[in-house]
């Protein structure tokens, strides 16, 4: 790539983080998308400035040749259509290659869940007589009664928590804030928490972050993931877990109790309503699979 053609990208890259206010990880998906594509026109001695819709049509095909997942290229063209619509505004192109092609169909698979009774285990596995052990339980808590984003959830800071009002105000994708309700059972493991273990977490440290590490910082995505994995086998829970687990387990079970699909959106902070019916699909499988486990003629 030419010096001119990273600075294209990297401002692109740089309108992300200002305009869209999308995360680190999509905009390193982005990064990944739009430099695995500028290789493949190298050979062709193209630019990814200078690409036409016959280049990204081939690029398209090509992974898919190698095997290449259908979402993982609608994922690139997706990388595609903002790059060239950057371009457009920048004046840097008359044209958008990517305008007219279509994505490849996608299957909608149905999210991992898990049920009532293995998320009263998950949430049981742990010890809560250590420092530790309560913060992974209040986390846990935190997190199936308010489908958070794991990112989210590690990322919050003590002034986002509203014991008294019972909220937790969330900064989600796009910069879009939102109040999502916690209930009453993660309320007292927060305020069981709050008093006893977080103190001992930070010995002193001074530190905004609700859900300190051992060192007084905000954990990680990966910690959290291992340690939601660390619990999972406690529970003897075979169902693979992914780190949305209870946030589908979140969803799902609000509607299978006769929540409104609009409310549900709003505390998941999807944007699009759509995003949510997914889970109408998932509450809809389990009715089925009852009805054939205990109706005389199921």
């Amino acid at each position: 790539m030419t010096s001119a053609e990273q600075s294209v990208l990297t401002l692109f890259l740089d309108s992300l983080w200002a305009e869209a206010g999308l995360s680190r990880h999509s905009v390193a998906a982005y990064r990944s998308d739009l430099t695995r594509l500028e290789k493949f026109l190298q050979a062709r001695q193209v630019t990814l400035v200078e690409a036409d819709k016959g280049d990204l049509l081939d690029y398209m095909a090509a992974r898919m040749s190698v095997g290449a997942a259908p979402r993982s290229v609608a994922r690139a063209l997706s990388a595609m259509r903002r790059f060239y619509r950057f371009l457009l505004r920048e004046a840097l192109r008359r044209d958008d290659p990517s305008a007219l092609i279509e994505a490849p169909r996608l299957g909608r698979p149905l999210p991992g869940t898990l049920s009532e009774a293995e998320v009263e285990e998950l949430l049981g596995a742990g010890e809560t007589d250590t420092p530790l052990g309560l913060r992974d339980r209040a986390m846990l808590e935190l997190l199936y009664a308010t489908g958070l984003r794991v990112s989210e959830l590690v990322t919050l800071e003590i002034g986002q928590l509203n014991l008294a009002s019972g909220v937790v105000r969330v900064t989600g994708k796009g910069a879009r804030e939102r109040l999502v309700p916690m209930g009453q059972a993660a309320e007292q493991w927060l305020q069981t928490y709050l008093e006893t273990a977080r103190p001992v977490l930070l010995r002193g440290v001074a530190s905004d972050a609700l859900f300190p590490s051992r060192r007084g910082r905000a954990m990680s995505r990966q910690t959290f993931w291992h340690r939601l994995r660390r619990y999972a086998a406690m529970a003897d829970i075979q169902k693979p877990l992914s780190p949305h687990t209870l946030r589908h387990a979140f969803a799902t079970h609000l509607l299978n109790h006769g929540a409104d699909l609009r409310a549900v959106q709003m505390m998941l902070g999807h944007a699009d309503l759509s995003t949510t019916q997914i889970y109408t699909h998932v509450a809809r499988a389990r009715l089925k699979a009852l009805h054939h486990a205990h109706h005389p003629r199921g």
